[in-house]
């Protein structure tokens, strides 16, 4: 009895694990990205950027994605490489700005993810 547990607990974790990198983009892709000027987008809480943030990040939370970012952001075409805490978050806010028109928003996942990537490339 105790195994069937522990296989159910297995196969959730699994796929929780595989459903949290779907839609996120791979490193190189982004890589190639930043090198044409793609936007580093951090949708954490103004409270998370403070208290530690990437060079090239600006913040606009999750929160504000419907309202700020049209004002911020106004081409729809810009490539938009959008990072949290986990890739939560930015995968919520990816499919926001994907339904807002602005076809090229990825999610690069989580801080620390993005920060592999992004925290290798000289900033501009």
């Amino acid at each position: 009895m105790n195994w069937i547990i522990i296989v159910i607990v297995v196969v959730v974790v699994g796929f929780v694990f595989v459903m949290k990198k779907s839609g996120q983009i791979s490193a190189e892709t982004a890589v190639a990205y930043l090198k044409s000027g793609a936007m580093v987008i951090d949708v954490r809480s103004p409270g998370e950027f403070s208290a530690g943030h990437l060079a090239q990040a600006i913040n606009i939370p999750l929160n504000e994605i419907e309202t700020a970012f049209p004002q911020r952001v106004i081409d729809k075409n810009q490539v938009l490489l959008l990072h949290c805490a986990s890739g939560m978050r930015s995968g919520v806010a990816q499919r926001k700005l994907k339904g807002m028109g602005y076809v090229n928003a990825f999610n690069l996942g989580s801080y620390v993810q993005a920060e592999a990537i992004v925290g290798k490339q000289p900033s501009k």
